[in-house]
């Protein structure tokens, strides 16, 4: 029995033995933890915008408009952006038909600026033709007045639909049959025949046609010309 109590005080008096020792041995602290710096350029990451706000609607996308294309809305009663052309002023003549038989635009002279005396010019064309061949009316319209002048001789005066522009046939050698006054005429009814009356060379029969924009009182003698070359052959 004394045998055991001995053996067990020597091993608690070991262990306290090596207790103190171990206290009293210099500790090393832990190794702190590498850490590795890696430099990554700001353009190649891409960073999530923040969802944008619209101004009274919280948590609501803007979605993006490009004002370089965009069509800026009308208020109402405010007026539209003003047309080219002023809302009185007459739409442009339409292609005109040949008003010859025969004759092809390649035979056409604009003899629209040619001078007659000292004070005035031709102001129309004069389409060189047989006589007796067909004359048409040039586009659709009204015949509104036959007239035998010391000038023109035997002409017809034609207004367009709108009643802007007349057209005007000169030195006919007669009428065709059945054409009067106030009757509706289609592009390219026969109207009457090239002649040689009026002031011109009786050997130089040809159709003398003439456009003219018309005044507001729509009177078949006076208008403003214009050159119906272009009319003609554009």
């Amino acid at each position: 029995m004394k045998f055991i109590l001995t053996f067990f005080g020597g091993v608690l008096l070991g262990a306290g033995a090596l207790f103190f020792l171990l206290r009293s041995m210099p500790q090393d602290p832990l190794p702190a933890p590498v850490v590795q710096t890696i430099e990554v350029p700001v353009a190649a990451v891409a960073v999530p915008a923040a969802p944008a706000q619209t101004a009274g609607l919280p948590g609501a996308p803007i979605v993006p408009v490009d004002l370089s294309v965009a069509e800026l809305p009308i208020a109402p009663g405010a007026d539209a952006l003003p047309a080219t052309r002023a809302p009185d002023a007459p739409p442009a003549p339409v292609k005109l038909l040949l008003p010859v038989e025969g004759v092809k635009l390649s035979e056409l002279s604009d003899g629209f600026d040619q001078p007659r005396g000292k004070d005035r010019h031709h102001e129309a064309l004069d389409i060189m033709a047989p006589k007796g061949a067909k004359v048409f009316a040039v586009a659709d319209g009204k015949l509104v007045k036959l007239f035998n002048s010391k000038a023109g001789g035997l002409t017809i005066y034609q207004f367009d639909p709108t009643e802007q522009y007349a057209y005007y046939y000169a030195h006919l050698d007669r009428y065709a049959d059945g054409v009067t006054e106030g009757m509706a005429l289609k592009r390219g009814d026969v109207i009457g025949y090239v002649g040689v009356t009026g002031n011109s060379a009786p050997d130089a029969p040809h159709l003398h046609f003439a456009v003219v924009e018309l005044t507001s009182e729509k009177q078949w003698w006076k208008g403003t010309p214009i050159n119906p070359f272009p009319l003609l052959t554009q």
